[in-house]
């Protein structure tokens, strides 16, 4: 992933984070999926 791509998704994961459609995982069994 470039750090264009990176950057553009750190902003969409911050904005989805403030309108609390996702959340930070806190289980030992989570797993990232995009």
């Amino acid at each position: 992933m470039s750090a264009v791509e990176l950057e553009k998704l750190k902003e969409q994961l911050e904005e989805l984070l403030e309108k609390r459609f996702v959340r930070p995982s806190v289980s030992p069994w989570g797993a990232p999926v995009l």
